[in-house]
Order: structure tokens, then C-alpha cells, then sequence
């Protein structure tokens, strides 16, 4: 079954599909420093490619799923420092995550999954603020990338914990929007280990407290489409997984 883009479709083709048990998919990104080869938009990149993978993969499961527009801003403290980062208070994603429940709700859709490729605290703090505030009737789905059970089915490099901008995100923008994706800068990127997960739990807030003076981290050379194809199947199942399974996050 095609995937259904929401901004692509007529109010009367959304009215003639069957909504009820239906999912709306909403990929959620930040406009953020991703090094000096990656675009600003690289989340909304791979949460795209997210959704959609999820979406179809909801299809032959036999549910219908609708893939929103993106969101595109939200609390990007670690890159705030950064030309080009906009980021907003979390509080306000939350809010407007809830709104979007509620509004879907009205037009019978009561399952809205979040298919997220940012991973700053502050942005994955409003992400489960705003599934344990679904409206009544409502659920809103939030699979979080850093829990150990979900890492466990990524790549190396993102079990790192240095994987902002590096081998796992080039690898899917690779894939998806190859123009994108500044080569001849890349490969003369030197490797930069410095976990980010462990510079979280030491408390440290920026990407330059954390080791990333030019906002990567990891094995940015080493990207490859291949990577980035097979990345974008991985995460589209656990979305996928996480809908069809109550309770998941």
C-alpha cells in the first residue's frame, strides 16, 4: 500500500479512508549544527525516512498510517551555541504535540506516534512529557532511541554514544538526500570518539563540553548509503514495533 503523506492529500481522501485504529506518524527533528558536512535539517531528514519506513511497514500489518508533516523546532541546548541552531523552550513541543493528539482525535485517529531523530535531554524530556500528558482516548507513541533495549539494535557507532553527525547520521543522509551530504569535507574529518551519552551522565551541557568543538562526533569519513538504507529499516521497525505493542516507549 502507497505510504499517505498528510500534506499531500485532499480533506475528502483523508475522510474516505478507513481512520479508525489508524496511526498518524509525526517525525520530529531540530534545525541544528551537525558539523560542518551535514546539513541543518539532518534530523528531519532521518525522521522522515523514519516515518516513512514505519508507515509502510504499519501497511502490510494491515493498519492504515498517515506520515504529518515534520516538526522541525525544538529545544536544542547542547548545539545552542552554534550559528544556524534554532531552538525553542520544550515546554513548548510538548504543548503542541498534545494539541496535535487532540486535534487528530476529533477526526478519529486516537494513535499518534513520534518518529524522533533528536536526542538532546531537553528535547527527549518533552517528548515523554507529552506521551504521559495524551489526552483521554488518545495515545501518543515516543520510541526512545537511548534506552539501552533500542540502542542494542543499532549501529556501532550509535552504541558509542558518539553518534551526533558522525558514521550513523551521514549514513542516512547518504541515502536519502545524497546532495546534501558535503563529501570532499567529510573525508577529512578526523574521527572523534568522545561519547555523548557519557559526557550527559558527567553532566555537561554543551557540544564543546562534551569534546565537539566542531559539532560531531564519531566516524563522519566512514559513512555509506548502504548503512543509511539499512539504518532506516532498522529504526522504521522498532517504530513500527513500539505502535503495535501497548505500553512501549
Amino acid at each position: 500500500m502507497p505510504v499517505h503523506r498528510w500534506a499531500e492529500m485532499t480533506w475528502e481522501e483523508v475522510r474516505d479512508q478507513d481512520r479508525a485504529g489508524s496511526v498518524a506518524i509525526l517525525p520530529v527533528g531540530a534545525v541544528e549544527a551537525h558539523g560542518p558536512h551535514l546539513p541543518l535539517g539532518t534530523d528531519v531528514i532521518i525522521a522522515e525516512a523514519m516515518a516513512r519506513s514505519c508507515a509502510e511497514l504499519l501497511s502490510e500489518r494491515g493498519l492504515t498510517a498517515f506520515v504529518l508533516p515534520p516538526l522541525w523546532y525544538t529545544a536544542a541546548e547542547f548545539a545552542d551555541t552554534f550559528p544556524g541552531t534554532v531552538g525553542i523552550d520544550g515546554r513548548t513541543v510538548s504543548d503542541l504535540i498534545v494539541q496535535i493528539a487532540t486535534s487528530l482525535e476529533r477526526h478519529q485517529i486516537t494513535t499518534l506516534a513520534i518518529a524522533n531523530a533528536h536526542l538532546d535531554p531537553a528535547h527527549l524530556g518533552s517528548l515523554r512529557a507529552a506521551s504521559a500528558a495524551a489526552p483521554a482516548g488518545t495515545r501518543i507513541v515516543f520510541l526512545d532511541l537511548t534506552r539501552r533495549r533500542v540502542a542494542e539494535r543499532l549501529t556501532e557507532e550509535f552504541r558509542t554514544g558518539a553518534c551526533h553527525a558522525g558514521r550513523f547520521e551521514g549514513s542516512v543522509v547518504l541515502a536519502e538526500a545524497p546532495s546534501l551530504f558535503r563529501r570532499d569535507i567529510a573525508a577529512e574529518l578526523e574521527p572523534n570518539p568522545a561519547s555523548l551519552s557519557s559526557a550527559i551522565r558527567d553532566g555537561h551541557r554543551t557540544f564543546e563540553e562534551a569534546g565537539g568543538s566542531r559539532a560531531y562526533f564519531g566516524w563522519p569519513a566512514d559513512a555509506t548509503a548502504e548503512e543509511g538504507r539499512e539504518t532506516v529499516k532498522t529504526l522504521g521497525i522498532l517504530l513500527a514495533d513500539a505502535v503495535t505493542t501497548e505500553g512501549a516507549e
